[in-house]
C-alpha cells in the first residue's frame, strides 16, 4: 500500500532538517584529515575465467589511511582510460565475488564497486573491517559511536567514498574528467553525500536513497535499518535532541544542496524503508539538474531492472 503522504504533497515537500553552521567545516576538516595520507592504490589483475571482463583488486587509503578494498571491472584487453562508473553498496552489502555485479563493464564501462567497510551480512562478501569500537548501539551500523559526530560510522564510510574517487583518478583504466556516481538504498545516500563533497563528479544516480531526512524517516516508518534509530531512541529517552544534531551532519538532505552533478533519483511509493517523502526531500534540496523516476505501485526496489536500464541509458549520454 502506499506509505506516505500523496504525490501531489511529495512533490513540494521539503524536509525540517537543520543543517549546522559548521557543516561545511566540520566535513573540510574530516577530508583533509583522510587525504593526508595518499591513496597509495594498489591494483592486482584477479584470475576469473571469464573471457570477456578483466577484474582488477583495487585497495585505496580511506578514513585514517585504513585500507579499503574494491573490484575494478573492466572490458577484457582495456589498455586505454574509460568513463568510469563508481558505484556504492546497498546496506549490509560488501563488494561481494569478483564475478559478480558484471552489468557495467559488459556496457563498456570502467566500474569501480566500493566495500562498505564492516558490513556483510546480505550475502555479499566484505574484505574491509572497520576497526574502530563503538559505545553502546542498537544492532546493526545505523547507531554506532552516534554519540558524537567525529565517531559516528558514516563519518568513516562518507570519507572511504570520496578517497574512492581520488583513488579512482589515479588509475591508468579511469578518465579522471568522466566519473559517475551510482548507488540504490544505503549506496544511494553514499553517492549523494560524495557528491555533495566532490567536485568535478559527470553524473550521479541515486535510486531509493537511504541516509536522508532522518528526522521523518526516524518517526514514519518501523521498517529496517531506520528502525535502529528509533530502537536506540526507545532506551536513550533523553539523548534525542543530541542525536539528531549528529545525524544533521551525514543528511543527505543538507548534501543534495550542494551537489551540482546532473543527477538521476528513483522511488517508489510503496517504500517502507526508505518512505517516499524521505526521497523527495533530498530531491527537491537538490542544488544541480535533477530528474525523478516515481514508481507508484514499487517499494524498495524501484524500478528493478527498469532503473538499471535507465541508469545504463544516463551514464552513457553524461559519460
Amino acid at each position: 500500500m502506499l506509505t506516505d503522504l500523496p504525490e501531489s504533497d511529495l512533490r513540494t515537500y521539503t524536509s525540517s532538517q537543520s543543517c549546522p553552521d559548521d557543516f561545511d567545516e566540520f566535513w573540510s576538516h574530516t577530508l583533509d584529515e583522510a587525504r593526508s595520507f595518499a591513496p597509495n592504490a594498489t591494483v592486482t589483475l584477479t584470475p576469473t575465467g571469464l573471457s570477456t571482463i578483466d577484474t582488477y583488486d583495487v585497495r585505496f587509503s580511506g578514513f585514517g589511511g585504513e585500507r579499503v578494498a574494491a573490484w575494478l571491472r573492466v572490458p577484457a584487453g582495456t589498455t586505454e582510460p574509460l568513463p568510469t562508473i563508481v558505484e556504492f553498496d546497498g546496506y549490509g552489502r560488501g563488494r561481494g565475488d569478483a564475478i559478480q555485479n558484471l552489468l557495467w563493464a559488459s556496457a563498456g564501462f570502467a566500474h569501480l564497486e566500493m566495500d562498505t567497510r564492516g558490513q556483510s551480512w546480505s550475502g555479499w562478501t566484505n574484505d574491509t573491517p572497520d576497526p574502530h569500537g563503538s559505545d553502546a548501539h542498537a544492532p546493526g551500523m545505523l547507531t554506532k559511536g552516534i554519540r558524537q559526530r567525529e565517531t559516528y560510522y558514516y563519518r568513516r564510510v562518507y570519507a572511504d567514498a570520496v578517497r574512492a574517487i581520488d583513488a579512482a583518478r589515479t588509475l591508468p583504466l579511469v578518465d579522471p574528467d568522466r566519473i559517475g556516481l551510482l548507488g540504490t538504498s544505503q549506496g544511494g545516500g553514499i553517492a549523494l553525500a560524495v557528491a555533495g563533497l566532490t567536485n568535478g563528479i559527470a553524473a550521479l544516480v541515486a535510486r531509493v536513497p537511504f541516509l536522508c531526512d532522518f528526522p521523518r524517516a526516524s518517526t514514519i516508518t518501523d521498517s529496517h535499518p531506520y528502525r535502529e534509530l528509533a530502537d536506540y531512541l526507545s532506551v536513550y529517552r533523553n539523548d534525542t535532541a543530541s542525536i539528531h544534531r549528529t545525524l544533521a551532519y551525514f543528511d543527505g538532505v543538507n548534501f543534495a544542496a550542494r551537489a551540482t552533478a546532473p543527477a538521476r533519483f528513483t522511488v517508489g511509493l510503496m517504500d517502507s524503508v526508505c518512505p517516499p517523502s524521505t526521497v523527495f526531500a533530498a530531491h527537491n534540496a537538490y542544488r544541480g539538474e535533477r530528474q525523478l523516476t516515481v514508481w507508484p505501485y514499487n517499494g524498495h526496489e524501484g524500478g528493478g531492472v527498469v532503473d538499471d536500464l535507465s541508469a545504463l541509458a544516463t551514464f552513457r549520454e553524461l559519460l
